[in-house]
């Protein structure tokens, strides 16, 4: 399953926001040394219930648009 992320760092709380299959994510961590995509990939391993190494940044890992490949299969 491919979906885009836009990402918000520095923000207060945690959340996801999804409109028009795009999913906006809040990360508490700052965009600094990767936090931000670790965090990333934290949030969305617990969001869709998959391991964390099921899930890879396709694209745009220095910027706050990303491709993401979630593997839902076993």
């Amino acid at each position: 399953m491919r979906i885009t992320v836009k990402v918000k760092p520095n923000s207060e709380r945690q959340s996801i926001k999804v409109e028009n299959d795009i999913y906006t994510i809040n990360l508490n961590s700052p965009p600094i040394e990767g936090k931000a995509n670790k965090e990333l990939i934290e949030v969305l391993s617990d969001y869709f219930n998959v391991p964390k190494s099921k899930i890879e940044i396709v694209s745009g890992h220095k910027g706050r648009v990303k491709i993401i490949d979630i593997n839902l299969e076993d």
